[in-house]
């Protein structure tokens, strides 16, 4: 399943790329609905190109049909992410830590300035949920969930660039 989000900030360009590769931001968004605390794992920057792996847990009500398929308590992933500061451009992919043969995910984010001092993140990616006559349900579920997140997380970000960590 292919799906795009939009995310506008009243903020700078440069301010909320730097916020999304910032610790204190990543500490920020464990405050979030239906995450646990993301967990860095890996960090690297080179020049223009900042590389982080991040692992996350999903803390929220998992239905029983997805129940019979999954163990809610291992429903952890990594985000492997590279971020590239010079096109404002982050390609982004899914590593689940268990049933990884049950989801694939991947895409990427851009930045772009959004009238005056604002800016827009776009979202294009890709969802693949392998299960047989449920796939479609659960892809729909998880993406519902992820502009649900996306709604949340803008929230984040207004919070940390207005107040700080």
């Amino acid at each position: 399943m292919r799906f795009t989000i939009e995310q506008h900030f009243d903020a700078p360009l440069d301010a909320v790329e730097a916020a999304y590769t910032d610790l204190a931001f990543l500490e920020k968004l464990s405050t979030l609905p239906k995450l646990g605390r993301p967990t860095l794992l890996r960090r690297e920057e080179d020049g223009d190109i900042v590389r982080q792996a991040v692992q996350y847990r999903f803390t929220g009500e998992v239905n029983a049909a997805v129940r019979k398929v999954v163990d809610p308590a291992r429903l952890t992933w990594v985000e492997e992410s590279s971020h590239d500061r010079a096109t404002h451009t982050t390609t982004w992919h899914i590593v689940p830590d268990h049933y990884r043969q049950l989801l694939r995910a991947s895409g990427t984010f851009l930045l772009e300035p959004d009238g005056g001092a604002g800016t827009r993140r776009i979202t294009e990616a890709e969802l693949k949920v392998s299960v047989p006559l449920l796939g479609g349900k659960v892809e729909h579920a998880i993406v519902s969930g992820l502009r649900e997140h996306a709604d949340a997380e803008a929230g984040a970000m207004r919070d940390f660039l207005t107040t700080g960590p």
